[in-house]
């Protein structure tokens, strides 16, 4: 081939030799079209009707091979082992391109293997047993020792040097490397998990308080992570304290559009009672809960003729009482408030009584994530809840101020006189 093309340049009144050198380079990018349109085809032909077959199994695993995309990475093998192939046509950089296409086989045989140790885990997590027995650190050793190989077989291929020999002479500069560079290889381990894992990202917001961080990623580099919080300052984080410390990283709620709400009102137990028929009148007129008033008295009447109580003592039978009124009432309003997210968690539950009262906590998502807008909105839903408190004869728990004894103070001051 060629030979063919080195005369079509000679015939043009081209010299030889650079007749040589375009037939040269005719020929190569001939032979790159070819693995190209080799993997095109290898897709065309295998791969899609494969993924097709897959998907109509009722099986598990093989969507895993699928999803972890081992065909696809297989695929590359077949326009790099089209170029080795041919490399015998170009005597001059014949070496040259066996040595660069294997360390590219090594390259990518590496990546096909730890798709398949992934696909592999993923296949696990189905049984019931990986939730007591997980493998997935096993495999990431396993992987790590898949990219060592591959680096050292690579590095041979390159060098002229035996593995063996290469493994002998890391084998004598480990301790020296490791001394020297301890901060860089824990940076690099760790850069490898962060990235692997996809534990953090520029501008995911992660809380550390063991280094003071609580704020936008700025920046990620070999060694450290920078951090700049809300008040502006840079927190810099060594790389590997994100493998070996806990940090908080808030993406999920970016991810989602939901910032959570969960903060409660504490009511004095001495305000909690049934509710009179007085009380029912007035309730069954507010909107949101008229609907509960009307359908609670049917069933609470329904269930004291049932078992036939002395309802004129309110220790027999079913009762409505405020604050579970005023639950329900709460339950509602949010559901109707317009900034809060219907398709998350939304609930108003009562926590165990404290020294403060009974906790009514609020447990919603805000539909705007900013810090101002969530603000905003958090303190809207309480400013309301705690101006409707004594619509339901309830009283919000505080400590006794100056205001609270002043009239003590002067009832105290009437009698001296």
């Amino acid at each position: 081939m060629i030979n063919f093309f080195i005369d079509f340049f000679i015939s043009t009144g081209l010299s030889k030799d650079i007749s040589y050198v375009f037939a040269n380079i005719v020929g190569f990018l001939i032979v790159l079209v070819l693995g190209y349109v080799s993997k095109i085809v290898f897709r065309k032909l295998i791969m899609e009707p494969l993924s097709k077959i897959v998907k109509k199994t009722k099986n598990i695993w093989d969507n895993a091979f699928v999803e972890r995309k081992v065909l696809d990475r297989l695929s590359y093998f077949v326009p790099v082992i089209i170029i080795y192939s041919f490399s015998g046509l170009f005597p001059e950089i014949e070496v040259l391109l066996e040595k660069t296409t294997i360390c590219i086989m090594w390259i990518i045989g590496a990546l096909v293997v730890s798709s398949i140790i992934d696909a592999a885990v993923d296949i696990y997590r189905t049984f019931e047993v990986s939730r007591q027995r997980p493998i997935k650190g096993y495999m990431q050793i396993v992987k790590i020792a898949v990219y060592i190989i591959a680096t050292i077989m690579i590095i041979s291929m390159l060098s002229g040097v035996s593995p063996l020999g290469l493994l002998g002479a890391i084998g004598a500069m480990s301790a020296v490397l490791i001394l020297v560079f301890r901060d860089t290889l824990l940076g690099l381990v760790a850069s490898y998990l962060i990235t692997n894992e996809n534990m953090v990202s520029i501008g995911d917001w992660i809380s550390m308080p063991q280094y003071n961080a609580d704020g936008s990623v700025i920046d990620i580099s070999l060694h450290t992570v920078k951090v700049q919080n809300w008040d502006k300052t840079i927190v810099t984080i060594p790389i590997y304290a994100m493998v070996s410390d806990s940090f908080q990283n808030w993406k999920g709620m970016t991810q989602t559009g939901g910032r959570r709400i969960k903060r409660a009102v504490y009511i004095d137990m001495k305000s909690i009672k049934f509710c009179t028929e007085e009380m029912l009148e007035k309730f069954s007129k507010i909107q949101y809960i008229k609907d509960y008033i009307k359908r609670k008295k049917g069933e609470i009447e329904k269930h004291n003729k049932e078992i036939d109580v002395d309802t004129s003592i309110l220790v027999n039978g079913r009762h409505l009482t405020n604050i579970g009124t005023f639950r329900a009432y709460l339950s509602e309003y949010l559901k109707n408030h317009p900034m809060t997210r219907k398709d998350m968690t939304l609930m108003v539950r009562q926590l165990a009584p404290t020294e403060h009262g009974i906790p009514i906590e609020v447990y919603a998502f805000s539909k705007d994530i900013r810090w101002e807008f969530y603000e905003g909105i958090q303190s809207d839903i309480f400013d309301h809840i705690l101006a409707i408190v004594p619509e339901f004869e309830l009283r919000v728990f505080q400590y006794p101020s100056g205001y609270d004894l002043e009239p003590l103070t002067t009832k105290i001051m009437e009698r001296k006189k």
